[in-house]
Parts: structure tokens; sequence; C-alpha cells
């Protein structure tokens, strides 16, 4: 496996982000155009309206399960990193830190990790921005 770092730490998973993702798009076009080619038989309307709400609805199931399952991880991330703040500091991360912050300190080394913190608070840093102040990477192959 290929060494984790900023440039290639983001997760880019071809079989959701581009086929399911793609079929999903594709379906919903296509009922779409069903729709329309059926809007003068009533026959068929009921049908067509049927399918273009069931395309609609995989794709926000699709889009529901990634974003609910980063948001637990996201709550994870951040008890985790509060542990290892508290470990390496003896006290809690500083409340001005946002989720997000969070999330960008955890690929911070246990060495710069108390001092990253402390001035992504002070300074109201990005979470790419404390992504790119990292020196040494903690890599987190475990990342939805």
């Amino acid at each position: 496996m290929q060494e984790q770092n900023y440039a290639n730490h983001r997760q880019f998973v071809p079989a959701y982000h581009v086929v399911l993702l793609g079929v999903l798009a594709l379906t919903l076009i296509g009922s779409l155009v069903n729709l329309y080619k059926s809007l003068g038989s009533h026959g068929r309307l009921y049908s067509a309206s049927l399918i273009v709400v069931l395309a609609a609805t995989s794709i926000m199931i699709a889009l529901f399960c990634r974003v609910f399952s980063l948001k637990a991880q996201d709550r994870a991330i951040r008890a985790e990193e509060n542990l290892r703040h508290y470990a390496l500091a003896g006290k809690l991360l500083d409340p001005r830190l946002t989720v997000r912050q969070i999330i960008g300190l955890r690929f911070a080394s246990d060495s710069e990790f108390v001092a990253l913190a402390a001035r992504a608070a002070q300074e109201s840093m990005s979470e790419d921005d404390i992504k790119r102040a990292v020196q040494h990477w903690r890599a987190d192959n475990y990342r939805v």
C-alpha cells in the first residue's frame, strides 16, 4: 500500500463515486424521459411517475448512506482525538475547535498534535490548512 500523505489521503471509491452514482443518475434521466413521453397516455402515467419517484428515492438512499456513515465516523474521530489530546496534554481539546478542524488534526503525529491543535484553535485554521501544516503524516486508512 502506498504511504498516505496530503496529496493522496482523499478516498475515491470508483464503484460508488462513478458506477453507482452514474447508474442512478442515468436511471433518473431515463425515468424522466419516460415520464415525459407518457404524459399523453393516462395508462402509462402512473407507472412512469412511480419509476421517477423510485429513481429519486434510490439516489437519496445512496447519498444518505454515505452522509450518515461519515457523520458517525466524524463523531468517532472527535472522541478519539479528544482522548489522544488528553493522553498527550492532560486536558481535553480546546472547545473552539470545530469537528472539521479535529478531523484535520487526526493526521498529525503525536509529536506535533498538541501544538497544532492549539494553533488551529487560536488562528481558526481550516481543515485543509491544518492538513497542510502537518509535518509528519499519520495515516488514516480506515476512513469510510
